[in-house]
């Protein structure tokens, strides 16, 4: 049933039908074809139980913070108080593209708009600072998709949402895997650098008064932070609540800095609606899906079979990430998330794996998903904003820190407590 499920899935999406679409579809087809009861007259009932959660008003208010900042120009100042701080490495300003997209990730929560972003900002210099444009743009790609693993991260409350796992404990459990992962991808790139010094264009000393004077550029995305994460973790407010925090606090920052205008307003409700419609419809239609699959028997059989086929806890744990690498390069990130998870989380905690770590290393190998061809979003983003050039130069310039992504998962499969760690000891 589950094959079937699967190559249907993958047949509708080949034709371009819209995601949410064919996982209605998909459902409807399931639940004729597998179920001996008429499932779908609770289709209604099932896709307003999906929507009717206080918890995913966060998503909407999470976007909002992001669209928001990046029409306030904060994203630059950071930009420029890094490049002071990192250009003296080998790589130069690619350092600085990872630590802008580390900061900024800290309060907008998606992916694709710290890749949109931090490309904006930074990818005009590549040219005239002669770097080498593919590492450039895939350093850009490649940071950006810490934006879902950095809290807050509009991915993190989807499988929280979907796996009825704490949200909070599964934010403070991003920390240190996603700081841990930015550090990589800088030590990943010095070593590229150094190996290729004319890869990373010029290297540059700034003064230290200089440096010292940029920090005040961060204290915005310092504030939000501070705001954001620990107003959840004090009992101060819900992470929905954080969120509505976080956006009335932009909406200062774009008031003192200038920016706030009824145009950038609109701009940015226009956008957020977009956005949400799309990761909503997602999510809505998925649950009916996973209702169906469920109901006629396919999660428990599932689970049943992965217990007795002999594999053990690793050997299984180790199959699941080879299948999340596998359809990372070929279903669209949310959509794999929404898909899999009703199905492969009973089988995790079965196994013994703790729900909060599986959940960072999940968000850990859709991160990877979205720098692989054919579907890595975050390299269309990029390639998108460079205007020029062909994309494989953006695909193999963002190799190297899939190949890092794929070393820190064999890392947090080895010691769980990096994960683990913060959230136990809030406890």
């Amino acid at each position: 049933m589950i094959g079937l499920a699967f190559v249907i899935l993958i047949s509708l999406m080949v034709l371009s039908i819209p995601v949410a679409v064919t996982l209605l579809v998909l459902a409807l087809f399931m639940d004729q074809a597998f179920s001996s009861f008429p499932l779908h007259r609770a289709l209604g009932e099932v896709l307003w139980s999906a929507s009717d959660s206080f918890l995913l008003i966060a998503i909407p208010l999470f976007i909002l913070l992001g669209e928001i900042l990046v029409r306030t120009g904060i994203a630059k100042r950071t930009y420029r108080a890094l490049e002071a701080w990192f250009s003296w490495l080998p790589g130069g300003l690619l350092h600085a593209n990872i630590g802008t997209a580390t900061f900024f990730s800290a309060t907008s929560g998606s992916s694709v708009a710290t890749a949109a972003t931090v490309g904006t900002v930074a990818m005009p210099q590549a040219r005239a600072l002669g770097y080498h444009e593919g590492l450039f743009a895939g350093s850009i790609a490649a940071g950006g998709t810490l934006g879902i693993m950095i809290p807050p991260s509009i991915n993190l409350i989807v499988y929280g949402f979907l796996t009825e796992t704490s949200i909070p404990r599964l934010f403070i459990a991003g920390i240190v895997p996603g700081t841990l992962l930015a550090l990589s991808f800088i030590a990943g790139t010095a070593l590229i650098c150094s190996l290729n010094p004319k890869w990373g264009g010029p290297r540059r000393n700034h003064a230290w008064g200089q440096r010292l004077r940029g920090l005040v550029d961060l204290l915005p995305v310092l504030i939000l932070f501070a705001m954001i994460i620990g107003s959840i973790y004090t009992g101060w407010a819900t992470p929905t609540e954080a969120a509505a925090v976080g956006v009335l606090t932009t909406l200062v920052f774009a008031l003192v800095m200038g920016e706030l205008s009824l145009d950038m307003i609109k701009q940015a409700l226009a956008g957020t609606m977009r956005t949400s419609a799309m990761i909503m419809l997602i999510i809505t239609s998925a649950y009916f899906l996973n209702f169906v699959l469920s109901a006629a028997g396919a999660t428990r059989t599932l689970s049943e079979f992965v217990e007795n086929a002999g594999m053990g806890p690793t050997g299984t744990m180790l199959a699941i990430i080879g299948m999340y690498v596998l359809l990372g390069f070929f279903v669209e990130t949310l959509s794999l998330m929404v898909i899999t998870i009703p199905v492969v989380s009973p089988v995790v905690v079965a196994l013994g794996y703790d729900p909060i770590w599986f959940g960072i290393m999940l968000i850990l190998l859709i991160e990877m998903a979205l720098i692989t061809p054919p579907v890595g979003l975050n390299l269309y983003v990029v390639q998108g904003v460079r205007g020029r050039g062909s994309m494989n130069e953006v695909m193999i310039g963002a190799l190297p820190y899939a190949a890092i992504m794929l070393l820190m998962a064999g890392v947090l499969l080895m010691a769980p407590d990096l994960a683990l760690f913060l959230p136990n000891a809030m406890n």
